[in-house]
Order: structure tokens, then sequence, then C-alpha cells
């Protein structure tokens, strides 16, 4: 049996972000994914055109119900909108206590639109990063939740204690927002700091990283992966996904989430 995965996110029309992007990772990946849809957006390439959020109960009772019935080995959630929502997903992952969560804190698209009201920023910290085993931040949503600075190393490894001490039982600090040509992922466990580095990859084409991140670590995490297994496996997989995004719009395009996998119909044409 496949590892349940569960999604808990916005919708992205065009694809590339979001429930959409979690989708096409977990079933790379090898796990059955469910979704739980917190809001609707018309997005492209280049940017957020309209954000529609679900009503609270609607969010929650996705989330009972594929709980009760078919299960989850593992779930992360992203994109949450606003306050009310915050709070209506950790009442309904507080009954999954077991199940482990990676959460990324989606507060900005990759244009810029945010997507997590300022006035529910405290909220999330309170209600959700409690529940983590694992929040995965890139720089400017480490410095919206710790007031840390993270423009050296020491910064970052301080940003991370301080989301431990925030409740999360592991913190991965994203390096991708950075200036520097090597970027630094820094996973802090509780007790030790492990990084992966690897070249920035040049190219626009980025849109949905951070989704599709944190999808795969869960996607590890719920196929009995240790944490640090996860997560290395996870960053391969993106940087795959980016060095072979199709090239899709005119603004931050999509990744390959198939990273190299031959399409079925590429069978049917030999």
């Amino acid at each position: 049996m496949p590892a349940r995965i569960l999604t808990v996110a916005g919708s992205d029309s065009g694809g590339g972000a979001g429930i959409e992007a979690d989708i096409k990772t977990i079933e790379r990946l090898g796990g059955y994914a469910m979704a739980a849809v917190t809001a609707v957006t018309a997005q492209n390439t280049q940017g957020v055109h309209g954000i529609w959020p679900l009503p609270p109960e609607a969010i929650s009772r996705q989330i009972e119900v594929v709980a009760q019935d078919i299960g989850v080995d593992a779930a992360k959630c992203g994109m949450l909108g606003d306050a009310e929502a915050v709070r209506a997903v950790g009442a309904a992952l507080r009954a999954l206590p077991d199940v482990p969560l990676v959460v990324d804190p989606v507060m900005r698209a990759k244009g810029g639109d945010r997507l997590l009201a300022a006035s529910a920023e405290a909220t999330l910290r309170e209600d959700i990063l409690p529940l983590a085993w694992l929040v995965t931040p890139n720089l400017p949503e480490v410095e919206a939740l710790t007031g840390a600075s993270t423009d050296t190393r020491a910064g970052r490894e301080e940003a991370a204690r301080r989301l431990v001490a925030l409740g999360a039982r592991a913190a991965l600090v994203k390096g991708g927002h950075g200036v520097e040509e090597e970027i630094e992922d820094l996973l802090f466990d509780g007790r030790t700091f492990t990084a992966y580095r690897g070249q920035r990859l040049q190219t626009r084409h980025t849109h949905g990283t951070g989704c599709t991140l944190s999808a795969a670590i869960a996607t590890g995490l719920g196929q009995h992966l240790e944490l640090a297994q996860a997560v290395e496996r996870a960053i391969s997989y993106v940087r795959a996904a980016i060095a072979r995004a199709p090239g899709l719009g005119s603004g931050h395009g999509p990744l390959d989430h198939h990273a190299g996998q031959p399409a079925w119909t590429e069978a049917f044409t030999r």
C-alpha cells in the first residue's frame, strides 16, 4: 500500500504551485495524494490575479473525512490564507497527533503577492508551528516568524533555534532567497545542524519550489524515511525538477514534476 499523504493548501490554477504541485510531487515519489483545499486562486506565471478563501468549516471537514476513511501517513500544509483558516486547520490536525506534519509557512507568492494575511502570522506561530515535525521557511519567512537576521550563517542557525523554541520539532531554513552562488539549506533537528549545499541554477522557472519541497519531504516521512534522508531526497528531486523545467509561461515558470520520467505517451509513439 502506498503512503497516504495529505496536502492542505491553496489551489493554483496555473498548476505550478499549491495543491496541484503537491499532488504531482507526491504521486511522482510513490505516495497516494489527498487534498484539503484552503482557497482557490487565479494564478499564472506572471502572478496571482485573485484569491477566494474557502469557509473554515469546509477546510476542516475535508481533513476529517479523509482521515476517518482513508487514513493519513503524513501531511503537509502550505497556503492557509487567514487566521480563521489557520485555526480550523490547527484544530483538525491536532486530532492527528501521530501523523508527521511538514509546515511550509506560505506568506507570499513568487511574484510577491501576499498569501497569508499579516494578522494571521501570530496565529500561525501559535496554532500550527507547535504541531510541526518540520517547518520549511524561506529566508523572508524566517525573518517574519522569528525576527532573526538571516544575512549570516550564525543568524540562520539562531533563526532555526527560535523556530524549534516556538514548538516545531525541527526546522529547515531554505537558502534559495539568498544571494550566494552556492545555496545552503540548513536543517536543525533540535540538537544538531545538517547543511545541504548545491550550486544555484540560473533560471526563472522556480514557481512552486517551496510547495514541491515540503510535499516531497512529507512523502518521505510517510514512507518511513528518517528526517535527514527525506530532506536530502526532496532537495535532490527539486533540483532535478528545476533543471528540467519545461519553460512554460512568460514569468516565473513551473518545474518539471516528472523530473526526467518519460511520459506514458512515449511508450505508444515509438
